[in-house]
């Protein structure tokens, strides 16, 4: 398999895992049970957190390791950055959170509640985008794409496309009842799911052209996706109320993206 069809592959998976989650509004006429729910956010969270772990931060630490004791920074400053920026566009763009009805960003009166629930969707997407394009842009960023680097970032898009098929699930059914209609629910959810091709497309010619770059990129997709952890799915899965559940449900996430690190990488 070439190298480009690593990435093509990769590009693709993300986006059929979120449309394949979307398309389950097709499917099933009633809503997802609140502890289904909860299973399946803590599931993505779960494995959102270790591919930052395994797939970003720690890549992004040997990748600074030439400067000794100061090879943290890089990571450091591209974590927080991450977490900074996607703290910044909450309070620029109107969105309503799915899971707790939570509305944040400016007030905008000519925006529906399906626009809104779709806009904190992409918003939630872009950085596992962001972080799969990184990843493919470290394989390619020397004079030949590295078998175990594609492997590894292999590994982390189809960890992301697994954990997108319950979390699409989880809020097209949200954008059903907003719209009132199954297709304009698909569709929203497709479209919402279209970004993270699109991020990763733009952070793979970013990474693989500039090298110095690479760290502080990885480490930013790293927090930007923790970000949306704490501020988005453990929130929206009401963990609360199903702690047990929601505890497994990261612990198996957290397990499978591990594994597939590992195997993969």
């Amino acid at each position: 398999m070439t190298p480009v069809l690593y990435v093509v592959l990769g590009f693709a998976a993300i986006f059929l895992g979120s449309s394949l989650g979307s398309a389950s509004v097709l499917l099933f006429k009633k809503p997802v049970p609140e502890k289904w729910n909860t299973l399946f956010l803590g599931f993505a969270g779960g494995v959102m957190v270790a591919a930052s772990v395994f797939s970003l931060l720690l890549p992004a630490l040997e990748a600074s390791a030439g400067l000794g004791g100061f090879s943290f920074l890089p990571a450091l400053v591209g974590f927080l950055f991450g977490g900074i920026l996607l703290f910044a566009v909450d309070k620029l763009v109107p969105h309503i959170h799915s899971g707790t009805g939570e509305e944040e960003g400016p007030k905008a009166r000519g925006l529906s509640k399906p626009a809104k629930l779709f806009l904190a969707v992409t918003i939630h997407n872009i950085p596992e985008g962001l972080a799969v394009g990184v990843s493919f842009g470290l394989a390619f960023s020397g004079t030949s794409p590295q078998a175990a680097a594609l492997l590894s970032a292999l590994g982390l898009a189809i960890g992301v496309a697994v954990q997108n098929f319950p979390e699409g699930a989880a809020v097209s059914l949200p954008l059903r009842e907003a719209t009132g209609s199954r297709p304009k629910a698909f569709l929203l959810g497709v479209a919402s799911g279209a970004v993270e091709p699109l991020a990763a497309i733009v952070a793979f010619f970013l990474s693989s052209a500039v090298t110095a770059l690479q760290p502080y990129l990885l480490s930013f997709a790293a927090g930007a996706m923790v970000y949306v952890v704490a501020e988005d799915l453990i929130p929206d899965s009401h963990m609360e109320e199903h702690p047990h559940l929601g505890t497994w449900g990261v612990m198996i996430g957290f397990a499978v993206m591990m594994v597939l690190d590992v195997s993969l990488g």
